[in-house]
């Protein structure tokens, strides 16, 4: 079990890694989606049908991944969900239907469900023996690991296909997964560090009524969900919303979910400042409205331009959101809460993009994508009316 400083800081570094690989993955498969969905010939609501292969696979394995990291450890899990990520990044463009492509994103969705809850758990339980606000950090990792994911999809986008890009992708995240595993693998999560004697013998949270405290935890999962939302819907669908609506290129394309990761990861980054100046609950409704301005500008802008500043502007306000709900949730009902939350929150992410392409066949994909400003609103509303329910 980590006791030293140094031992802490080498397991901050390692899972830090694992968050930077998740998004740079995640990002390198959805810039590509476009092309794939040519590939395929495939129609919106075909493709978002395919999409709920990742949505399908995620929710199933988030409600094992608990059971498997209590009984094998996090850090375990962490380890072996990478690999099985890393490897079925690969798969989507080997695919020439809507059946194969949905058959193997059920495979990637599986292990980007369970790698999120293991490498969250983990965070949590460093978190907590730290005593310091770092949660974002470890999300600022995801976004920066998926700007550089989505840049490089740029980058390559006219000079390597699909099977090669990903394939490299592939082999990037099995050495990365090489190099920071030992480090999980060698420890144990680490112990929280007992009370100072002038703190209280039991936080104020435990004397709450039970029940009163699952519905809190839900509400913050709610939060989570409506952000994740967004994220995921930026993901799956922005490149093509800049393609198909505004006649970007696919590099150009790209750079819609660069900007919007490179906001988001800024926003993280001083996270921690601004939770220690605002609040969680102020917080969460300044990046709340302010994501709800930006996705409104990012969809309906009639210019390629406005729509980048717009999908930068709703990044930044997304940022915080779902670290601080997260946070929320584990103060309120500790690790079962944060399991709760981050469980509604990357389902909002897995089951966003289908939603978003069906809406998108009945109505038009400018038009779907404004829901994402809405679940904002909601989650705006749902921090003002809860502010002052868990103490910052």
């Amino acid at each position: 079990m980590p006791g030293t400083s140094r031992d802490l800081t080498r397991l901050r570094t390692a899972i830090t890694a694992f968050f930077a690989l998740d998004g740079f993955l995640f990002a390198g498969w959805v810039v590509r989606i476009p092309a794939i969905k040519h590939q395929t010939g495939a129609s919106a609501g075909d493709l978002g049908l395919a999409l709920l292969g990742v949505s399908a696979g995620a929710v199933l394995t988030m409600t094992l991944t608990g059971r498997l990291c209590r009984r094998y450890g996090s850090h375990q899990v962490t380890v072996a969900c990478a690999v099985l990520l890393s490897l079925s990044v690969a798969l989507p463009p080997l695919t020439h239907s809507v059946l194969a492509l949905g058959a193997v994103l059920l495979i990637f969705g599986a292990a980007y469900g369970g790698i999120n809850v293991a490498f969250n758990s983990a965070a949590v339980d460093l978190v907590t023996a730290l005593r310091r606000p770092i949660m974002p950090s470890f999300h600022a990792a995801f976004s920066l690991g998926g700007m550089v994911g989505a840049g490089l999809g740029g980058l390559v986008a006219g000079a390597l296909s699909p099977t090669l890009h990903l394939a490299g992708l592939a082999v990037v995240g099995l050495l990365v997964t090489a190099v920071a595993a030992p480090t999980l693998l060698r420890h144990e999560p680490p112990s929280a560090p007992p009370p100072a004697p002038s703190a209280p013998s039991a936080p104020e949270t435990s004397r709450r009524p039970q029940g009163r405290v699952r519905g809190l935890v839900i509400v913050f999962g709610l939060i989570a969900g409506c952000t994740a939302y967004g994220e995921g819907a930026m993901a799956d669908w922005g490149a093509l919303h800049l393609e198909q609506d505004l006649d970007a290129s696919s590099g150009v394309a790209a750079l819609g979910y660069t900007c919007f990761a490179l906001a988001m990861t800024i926003g993280r980054l001083s996270g921690t400042a601004l939770l220690e100046r605002l609040g969680h609950g102020r917080t969460v409704v300044a990046g709340g409205a302010t994501a709800t301005a930006g996705m409104l500008l990012g969809s309906l802008a009639p210019s390629l331009w406005v729509a980048l500043l717009g999908f930068a502007v709703t990044g930044l306000g997304l940022a915080n959101l779902f670290p601080v709900a997260v946070e929320r949730a584990g103060t309120l009902a500790g690790p079962s809460g944060v399991a709760t939350a981050s469980t509604f929150g990357y389902g909002g992410m897995l089951l966003g993009p289908p939603a978003i392409g069906f809406m998108a066949d009945w109505l038009s994909l400018p038009v779907a994508l404004t829901s994402v400003a809405a679940l904002a609103a909601i989650a705006t509303l749902i921090g003002l009316a809860t502010r002052r329910a868990v103490p910052n």
